[in-house]
C-alpha cells in the first residue's frame, strides 16, 4: 500500500533541494490587479533554473535515489520541461538520463533537453506511446523510471513551491495553478492547505485535451486525444494506474477552469506587454483565466507562472497579434504532405 504524501515530505524536500533550485520572486502585477479589481501577484517560477518549476520535483527525486539506482541511470517521459529538469538534475548528480518524448513536443524543447546532456528518444504521437519505450528500457537496462508527476518525491518537490508562496504572502486567498498530470497542483495544494486550510486552490488547463479534468469528471483515469496547443506543456495523460495525483487533485482542488487558445495567447501577450515577462502557454493559463473573467471572487490572488520555454518565433507571432492556431496549422501541414 502506498504511503500518503505529507507536509513533512515537502519540508524534507525543501531541505534536500536547497542550493539546487532558485527561491523565485513573487511580484505584484499592477495591470492584472487593475483589470480584475483585486490584488494579484505573479509567482515567477518561470525564472527557475531550466526555465520551469519541474526542477524542484526532479532534483528531489534524483537526490533521493540509492547509489545502486544512480549507477543504472534514470529515464522519464516528458512534454519538454520535465525532461529538461530531469536531465539537469541527473547531470548535476553524475547520473545517466534518457528522456522519451512524443513527436508533438516542440523542437525547441527537445533541443533544450539535449543541451542538458540527456539521451533523447522520440516515439509515438502521445505521452502514453512514449511511455512504452520508457517501460522497455526499465525492463531491459534496469534504469529507474521517474515519472513527470505521479511520484511521491516529484510531488513533494513541487510542493516546495507552495511553501514559498505562503511564506511570501501568508494571507493569499486564491491560488491559480496550471494543471496537467497534477503533480504541481497536488504538491502545491497540499503544502498551502496544510498551512492555511482556508486558501482556495483553482486548477487551470487548456480546453484541448485536459486529461485530469476529464478523468475527474469520469470518476477514473481516462485517456484523451492530444491536440497541438499553445499550452503544450499541459498535454499528456495521467496514467491508467495513477497512484497519487488523481485522488489528491480530487481532494485538494476547490475548482477547475478551462481556457481556450485565444485566451492563452492573450495571457502570453499580457505577460509580455504589461509585466515584461516572457512565458510559455502553460504558464499563461492563470493570467488568461483572470483576464477572461473566469475566476469568481478571486480576492488576494497568486498566479503561478510556471515556465518560460516557448519557441521565440512563436512568441513573436503571438506578441505581434497574430491569431495562432497550432492545431489548424498542423492539420494544414498534414493535408499538404498528404497531397504531395
Amino acid at each position: 500500500m502506498k504511503k500518503p504524501i505529507t507536509l513533512g515530505d515537502i519540508l524534507a524536500a525543501r531541505k534536500r533541494i536547497a542550493g539546487h533550485v532558485i527561491h523565485t520572486p513573487l511580484r505584484p502585477s499592477q495591470s492584472l490587479s487593475d483589470h480584475v479589481g483585486t490584488p494579484i501577484w505573479i509567482k515567477c517560477e518561470h525564472q527557475q533554473y531550466t526555465g520551469s518549476f519541474k526542477l524542484r520535483g526532479a532534483a528531489n527525486a534524483v537526490l533521493n535515489l540509492s547509489d545502486a539506482q544512480k549507477a543504472k541511470g534514470v529515464i522519464g517521459v516528458s512534454t519538454g520541461n520535465y525532461g529538461r529538469a530531469l536531465a539537469n538534475a541527473a547531470r548535476n548528480a553524475g547520473v545517466r538520463a534518457v528522456i522519451c518524448m512524443s513527436e508533438l513536443v516542440p523542437h525547441n524543447k527537445v533541443e533544450g533537453i539535449r543541451a542538458q546532456g540527456a539521451e533523447i528518444c522520440i516515439s509515438g504521437q502521445s505521452q502514453d506511446e512514449a511511455q512504452k519505450e520508457v517501460d522497455r528500457l526499465v525492463r531491459d537496462d534496469g534504469m529507474t523510471m521517474l515519472p513527470p508527476f505521479d511520484h511521491a518525491d516529484i510531488i513533494a518537490g513541487q510542493g516546495t513551491l507552495g511553501l514559498e508562496v505562503i511564506e511570501q504572502l501568508p494571507d493569499t486567498e486564491t491560488l491559480l495553478v496550471p494543471l496537467s498530470g497534477g503533480g504541481l497542483l497536488a504538491g502545491v495544494a497540499l503544502a498551502a492547505k496544510s498551512i492555511n486550510p482556508a486558501i482556495r486552490v483553482v486548477g487551470i488547463s487548456m480546453e484541448r485535451g485536459c486529461a485530469m479534468i476529464e478523468s475527474l469528471q469520469a470518476g477514473q483515469p481516462t485517456s484523451v486525444r492530444e491536440w497541438p496547443s499553445l499550452a503544450d506543456s499541459l498535454g499528456g495523460g495521467i496514467g491508467e494506474n495513477n497512484l497519487y495525483t488523481f485522488n489528491m487533485c480530487a481532494d485538494l482542488t476547490d475548482d477547475f477552469v478551462l481556457v481556450n487558445e485565444a485566451q492563452i495567447a492573450d495571457g502570453i501577450r499580457a505577460a509580455y506587454i504589461d509585466d515584461q515577462q516572457v512565458i510559455e502557454g502553460a504558464a499563461a493559463v492563470g493570467i488568461a483565466a483572470l483576464r477572461a473573467g473566469l475566476i469568481d471572487n478571486p480576492g488576494k490572488t497568486v498566479v503561478l507562472s510556471t515556465g518560460c520555454n516557448i519557441d521565440m518565433n512563436l512568441h513573436r507571432r503571438i506578441i505581434g497579434g497574430e491569431n495562432v492556431d497550432l492545431a489548424l496549422e498542423a492539420e494544414q501541414a498534414t493535408s499538404k504532405t498528404g497531397g504531395a
